[in-house]
């Protein structure tokens, strides 16, 4: 199971992943964000429509299997980065 917070987060958009290596946008207070509505995307990936607005990025079937295998790597690296920036997470009701 993926948390929005988590899909948002990992959002394959270049507005979060940026055109190239280093580009990326660290997302902040995204842990109340929820998905509005999910379109699929012919039979190979789906779109997110987040509640923050964020419609870009197309998850393929593909891209949601490796989010969900390395979920506990990309969760704590994304808790780090944030560590780093000085972001404190809000806990939210589902933790």
């Amino acid at each position: 199971m993926l948390s929005c917070e988590f899909l948002r987060v990992y959002s394959p958009s270049a507005e979060v992943r940026g055109h190239g290596p280093g580009q990326e946008t660290l997302q902040i207070h995204k842990e109340n964000v929820g998905i509005e509505n999910i379109e699929p995307i012919g039979q190979y990936a789906i779109k997110l429509i987040f509640s923050d607005g964020h419609n870009t990025g197309i998850y393929s079937w593909d891209y949601l299997y490796e989010l969900a295998a390395t979920y506990d790597v990309l969760w704590e690296e994304y808790l780090r980065k944030l560590s780093i920036a000085g972001i404190q997470r809000t806990k939210t009701d589902v933790e």
